[in-house]
């Protein structure tokens, strides 16, 4: 029951979101979470590091780690060339570059419009997921940012780009 109050907490709270395709999907996060979307430049590849791990950028002086979304979330394929952006979020008090296929726009989120995860999603999936909105030409899968990455991946990140 703790996680239904949580859910209906974070819907109240939020009411924007930016909406993004990852491969044929759409997906969300919550606008407080963006710092800002840029688009790919030059990344730095670390050594060692996860496949999702694309490596580093140079943000204005601050080191940056980029995480494919495509690879974290298991989805095969791309966007259209050229679409690609990185979308910069803090996840624990750190920036974060996530590569997605492309962006749509800002979606303002009403009220109860954020449903809770689907049961029967469950699994590593289920805890990265906030909920789901539905819109007209389909639904939006929203992310947490805060759980995308466990806490060994966050740790090895933080390690790597130091």
């Amino acid at each position: 029951m703790e996680g239904t109050k949580g859910r209906k907490a974070a819907d109240a709270a939020m009411d924007q979101m930016i909406s993004f395709s990852v491969g044929t999907e759409q997906y969300g996060v919550d606008i407080r979470k963006v710092r800002e979307v840029i688009l790919p430049g030059e990344i730095t590849p670390l050594p060692r590091a996860p496949d999702f791990v694309k490596g580093m950028i140079n943000l204005r002086g601050d080191v940056i780690p980029v995480i494919d979304l495509r690879e974290k979330l298991g989805r095969a394929g791309g966007g259209r060339p050229g679409e690609d952006r990185i979308i910069v979020v803090e996840i624990s008090e750190k920036l974060i570059g996530m590569i997605v296929d492309a962006v749509s726009h800002v979606l303002r989120v009403a009220p109860g419009q954020l449903e809770p995860t689907p049961p029967w999603l469950g699994g590593l999936t289920g805890e990265y997921i906030t909920g789901v909105v539905r819109q007209t030409g389909g639904l939006i899968v929203v992310l947490n940012v805060d759980t995308i990455l466990t806490s060994g991946e966050k740790l090895a990140l933080e390690n790597m780009t130091r």
